[in-house]
């Protein structure tokens, strides 16, 4: 990868903006293996490439650009955009919130789909009747027929949009239980609050989520758009 498609990647992930001296620290390894003689060298290499991309999204086939703001750089869309993208802002879907026993059995639905809530709360080892009806209500889940066995319990899959909000193509492209489940358990270390429900009632959005966190890269600044609405003329600000 060149470096200046690195760089390029590194600004439009930042949440804030990024200096030079945090980008050529990211890039250092790679730009000193390319000859540069001395991190000197690996600094002024990044300011040359900071100012090509501020050149080039400045040109008018470019819908963003390039801006120095508060000693860093960022990705923002040019002003005359700007009413455009707030009436686009406003049609998109509002942020999901899940509370961690949500997410646990959305997880649980999506790796072991189709699933009963009598089986999903043997997995969880916890009632999960509660957190299927607000699952339903966001249209993460559906139901998907009734278990040939006595009772015929409801049988429970993923939607549409779940794809959709995750970024999937298929539930094949899933990580691991096992990945799912540590990054789950560090997300929410030290983020439980008291008179949580169940083992927790901390909220999160589907964007913020361990569950997203895990799934492929390409999720990085996905969600950007969303915050339009909110942001200053010209500011597309995924941390607003």
């Amino acid at each position: 990868m060149s470096l200046k498609a690195q760089i390029e990647a590194i600004i439009y992930a930042a949440e804030t903006p990024i200096t030079l001296d945090q980008i050529a620290e990211l890039v250092k390894e790679s730009v000193l293996a390319e000859g540069a003689a001395d991190e000197a060298e690996v600094r002024m290499r990044v300011r040359v490439v900071l100012d090509e991309l501020t050149t080039n999204y400045a040109a008018s086939e470019h819908g963003i650009e390039v801006r120095e703001v508060a000693g860093g750089y960022r990705m923002s869309t040019k002003p005359e955009h700007h009413d455009l993208l707030r009436s686009f802002a406003r049609s998109l879907k509002p942020p999901i919130r899940l509370s961690l026993p949500a997410l646990e059995t959305l997880a649980v639905i999506a790796y072991k789909q189709p699933v009963t809530v009598p089986e999903i709360s043997e997995i969880r080892s916890v009632d999960s009747s509660g957190v299927i009806a607000t699952l339903l209500d966001r249209k993460l889940i559906t139901t998907a027929g009734r278990k040939a066995v006595i009772g015929r319990p409801i049988l429970y899959r993923t939607t549409k949009e779940f794809l959709m909000r995750f970024g999937l193509k298929d539930v094949a492209e899933l990580p691991s239980m096992e990945e799912f489940e540590k990054l789950v358990a560090e997300s929410f270390q030290g983020e439980l609050m008291p008179g949580s429900e169940s083992t927790s009632g901390a909220v999160m959005s589907t964007e913020e989520s361990s569950l997203a966190d895990s799934l492929p890269e390409p999720q990085v600044g996905q969600n950007q758009a969303e915050q339009l609405a909110e942001c200053p003329a010209g500011e597309n600000d995924p941390a607003a």
